[in-house]
């Protein structure tokens, strides 16, 4: 009888990187989406409807996609490649807010990472993509990762997401 092979989850780098340090990210796919301009993307603020979009993984990333289902709902994060990375406090805007605010307490892109979340819908998924609803992101939008998305016991949506 032949054992399992086991494998470990982390690998040992030292010390975790301080505020300030650099940190790699590799972009993992592309999202294909219908809108072209920062004006075309749903916001709570022009209440526009959210369209299917196709998220393609490189070829070398695309076996982490099995085991993801039509139906299903997962948690994409993507990189906001034209955002402005030098603000931590957004101003006053007419219509939007009355006071400046602190980048983290809201969903704009400028910040210092501009790496977005969405929970997204799968509508159809494929050997190399998938077909979702949910994303606000600029076609060609850099892919950095997806997950499943996991709600826990004794919340709603908005507030029960792992």
């Amino acid at each position: 009888m032949s054992e399992t092979p086991t494998y470990t989850i982390y690998q040992p780098e030292g010390d975790a990187p301080r505020p300030g340090d650099s940190i790699e990210c590799r972009v993992i796919g592309a999202i294909q989406t219908p809108y072209k301009r920062m004006e075309d993307c749903p916001s709570r603020h022009n209440k526009r409807e959210y369209l299917p979009c196709t998220i393609r993984l490189a070829p070398e990333y695309a076996p982490g996609l099995v085991g993801l289902k039509a139906g299903e709902r997962a948690l994409v994060l993507y990189w906001l490649h034209q955002a402005r990375r030098d603000m931590v406090r957004l101003p006053a805007r007419a219509s939007v807010r009355e006071k400046p605010v602190g980048v983290f307490s809201t969903r704009s892109p400028p910040r210092p990472n501009p790496i977005a979340a969405a929970v997204v819908e799968i509508l159809a998924a494929r050997e190399d993509e998938l077909d979702v609803v949910g994303l606000d992101c600029l076609d060609g939008t850099p892919l950095l990762d997806i997950k499943r998305a996991k709600f826990y016991e004794g919340s709603d949506a908005a507030g029960g997401l792992s």
